[in-house]
């Protein structure tokens, strides 16, 4: 705030204002893993945003966006590599013993559990539903 950078502070602002306000809704301090999934809600309301603004030639507010996203991926944790994803896969196609794509939700279940706020979890879902198939 002291070095005058308002898009930082606005952008960190409406975390803030999130984080409350789903502290007050469910009346509870919030886990690790509250926080985590209000900030991956919010970047995927902003991607959401950026490609529709895109589409309507609006590149000033999708930029605007892509600021925010960059800000809120400041404090989510550390991504997981390929290699860590396609172990963690295995290690879960194993765990509940899947044969097959009638097994995906089998799977995706402690996947969840373990990769939120870690991995894309579209990509993840897909990528188990490419393994279990083939």
């Amino acid at each position: 705030m002291r070095s005058g950078d308002t898009r930082t502070r606005d952008a960190l602002r409406l975390l803030t204002a999130a984080l409350k306000q789903k502290e007050v809704d469910e009346r509870k301090t919030l886990e690790d893993s509250d926080v985590v999934a209000i900030i991956e809600k919010m970047i995927k309301q902003r991607r959401d945003s950026i490609a529709q603004f895109e589409k309507g030639g609006r590149n000033d507010l999708a930029d605007n966006e892509r600021f925010e996203v960059g800000i809120l991926e400041r404090y989510m944790p550390a991504a997981l590599g390929e290699g860590e994803i396609d172990a963690a896969i295995h290690a879960a196609i194993a765990e509940v013993g899947a044969k097959g794509p009638a097994d995906m939700g089998k799977v995706m279940a402690p996947l969840k559990a373990k990769l939120a706020g870690r991995a894309d979890m579209s990509k993840v879902s897909a990528r188990v539903k490419q393994k279990l198939a083939g």
